[in-house]
C-alpha cells in the first residue's frame, strides 16, 4: 500500500465479534483481518471468481 486512509466503520455487534474471533485465530489485528478479507475478495473478483 502506497497510501493509507483512515475510516470509521460501523458493524453490527455480532459481525464485529465474529471478525475479532477470526482475527485472533489467524493471529492478526482486527484491522489486518478486515484488510485481508477485502483484498481476498478483490483478488477473487479480479480473477473472475464471483463465488466469494
Amino acid at each position: 500500500m502506497d497510501e493509507e486512509k483512515r475510516i470509521t466503520l460501523r458493524l453490527p455487534a455480532d459481525l464485529h465479534s465474529w471478525l475479532a474471533a477470526e482475527a485472533k485465530s489467524g493471529r492478526r489485528s482486527l484491522n489486518s483481518e478486515i484488510v485481508h478479507r477485502l483484498e481476498s475478495g478483490r483478488d477473487a473478483t479480479a480473477a473472475g471468481d464471483t463465488s466469494s
